[in-house]
């Protein structure tokens, strides 16, 4: 099969199985997964193979810096101590039960840890779309853990493969080493790169040129931090997060809107196709495994799916009281949840493309020549765990979120910053109107529009604002309008940066304002 007849395919499978999900109210991810599963039937799909590479660097940058520059940064600090101990402490623990676990079915110790690397990270594509609908703190928990989860994970997989090939010994230097170089290494990249594209960025006006630039720095900073043996994960999410805040100030209206609307669809797109082929890479793992009977394989998944989920279940319901028993501080007891909201958590454990990825990029020697010990069982426990996670616990994530009572939160904050905006471009109307000379006839017209606008708001209704103008004063009309905007997206900046509006409120009020702006823009006389 060529690959533009996959690619065929597999845009085929994405759009039946978007509509299938919708029609049967199941989550995407899954039915993307069976799809691809189904596709790997035919004959001319079984001979596929995913190159590890292409997971890593075609996918995996682009999706991660758009799920880091569209999280919640306030959220990510207020919550930063559960969400470094997720990203690590959880890791390794799940690791080494995964370890343990598969050297009880008789993998040596090597191969056992390399299996235990490979399915610790929770997938961020899968996440941040299971997590939608949430609470903002739960998502925003859930999502920046699988944001930064790959980074710990990746060390002990790359450790655990040296070591076992025979390039490496363990030591707990050269592992602190690794991390070191990991995390700092990642850190230094993502933001080296990120400030060069933003003078870059910040000259550019056309659209176009902003769109490949949004593309192209999660690319170059995933590439330049892996030759230096940095965390590339990690040089994309500071990207990410150091874009979003920057980006309502940085940029002109017209080119977020182009980038949020091509990025949205991109990263749509991608998501969808990485999904349908892990199913389809399903197959191969199957018919690769060779070195036991397909019922002892499946026995070992059923073993490692249960350890993974029983080491997040365990992290949530221990280090929460661990924490109370260390720190009294009253800022540790506002932050406290109940049991249901970390029951969520811990059922949110999606395993993907990244856990798929490291298991394809085993080695098939070690440097000896002989066989890596395993590789086959480590594949297909891989795709077996992903599999049983996102065929079995997204299901089942609904009704643990109906069960724990949680809902979306956010609508009051959003309304309060969209009355402040629009109060705030009418207490700067007298200096606008005088700045820019306007008639009259133009004044009372804008004025009226945003007096019945902010009445709608204060009642809890919507009412949008039309772009009424007169023929003989449309340039004044639309010079005003576009000032008053300016004035309703500095507001919003401004309470994001006193912390009193989540970025998920400025990026939805933002999103309105650019398009009332463009739209504006268009009726100017030519």
């Amino acid at each position: 099969m060529t690959a533009l007849e996959l690619l065929v395919a597999v845009g085929l499978a994405i759009l039946v199985c978007n509509y299938v999900a919708r029609r049967i109210r199941v989550a995407p991810p899954a039915v993307l997964l069976v799809g691809g599963v189904l596709l790997g039937f035919l004959p001319p799909l079984r001979e596929i193979e995913l190159p590890p590479d292409v997971v890593l660097l075609l996918f995996l940058p682009v999706l991660l810096y758009w799920e880091a520059f569209t999280s919640s940064l306030r959220e990510i600090r207020v919550n930063q101590r559960i969400i470094v101990l997720t990203s690590t402490v959880l890791v390794a623990a799940t690791a080494a039960l995964v370890a343990v676990t598969a050297h009880l079915f008789g993998v040596p110790w090597g191969p056992a840890w390399v299996l235990g690397a490979a399915v610790a990270p929770t997938d961020a594509t899968a996440v941040g779309v299971l997590g939608r609908g949430l609470p903002r703190r739960v998502a925003t928990m859930m999502r920046a853990e699988s944001l930064v989860n790959d980074g710990t994970a990746l060390v002990i997989y790359a450790l655990a493969v040296a070591v076992t090939v025979g390039e490496e010994h363990f030591s707990v230097p050269r592992l602190g080493e690794m991390f070191g170089l990991a995390y700092g290494g990642g850190i230094a990249v993502g933001a080296l790169v990120t400030w060069v594209s933003l003078l870059v960025r910040r000259r550019l006006r056309d659209p176009a040129q902003h769109n490949l630039l949004a593309l192209v720095t999660p690319l170059g900073a995933y590439l330049l931090a892996e030759q230096v043996h940095a965390s590339g994960v990690l040089a994309v999410v500071v990207s990410g997060l150091w874009v979003s805040q920057v980006s309502p100030r940085s940029f002109p209206a017209d080119a977020r809107e182009h980038v949020h609307t091509v990025m949205t669809f991109v990263t749509s797109l991608l998501n969808g196709a990485l999904f349908v082929l892990i199913g389809i890479e399903i197959h191969g793992a199957v018919s690769g495994l060779t070195s036991t009977g397909l019922a002892r394989g499946l026995i070992a998944v059923l073993a490692v799916s249960a350890a993974v989920v029983l080491a997040r279940f365990a992290f949530f319901f221990t280090s929460p009281y661990v924490i109370r028993l260390l720190d009294h501080r009253p800022k540790q007891r506002r932050l406290r949840m109940t049991a249901r909201p970390r029951t969520v958590l811990a059922a949110a454990g999606f395993r993907g493309a990244v856990s798929l990825a490291a298991a394809l990029a085993v080695p098939e020697t070690l440097t000896n020549g002989s066989p890596f010990p395993d590789r086959d069982l480590i594949v297909f426990a891989t795709a077996g765990v992903i599999a049983v996670t996102l065929l079995v616990q997204a299901p089942l994530l609904p009704g643990v979120v109906r069960w724990s009572g949680l809902t979306p939160d956010g609508a009051g904050e959003l309304r309060r910053a969209e009355i402040a905006a629009v109060q705030a471009a009418l207490d700067a109307f007298p200096q606008v109107v005088a700045r820019l000379h306007t008639s009259d006839a133009v004044v009372d017209e804008v004025r009226t529009e945003y007096d019945r606008h902010l009445r709608a708001l204060r009642a809890g209704q919507t009412d949008d604002a039309d772009d009424r103008s007169a023929s003989d004063a449309q340039a004044q009309y639309v010079d005003l309008r576009l000032a008053l905007v300016a004035e309703k997206h500095a507001m919003i900046v401004r309470l994001r940066d006193e912390n009193e509006i989540d970025d998920d409120v400025l990026r939805q009020i933002q999103a309105d304002l650019d398009v009332e702006k463009s739209h504006v823009s268009r009726r100017r006389p030519s």
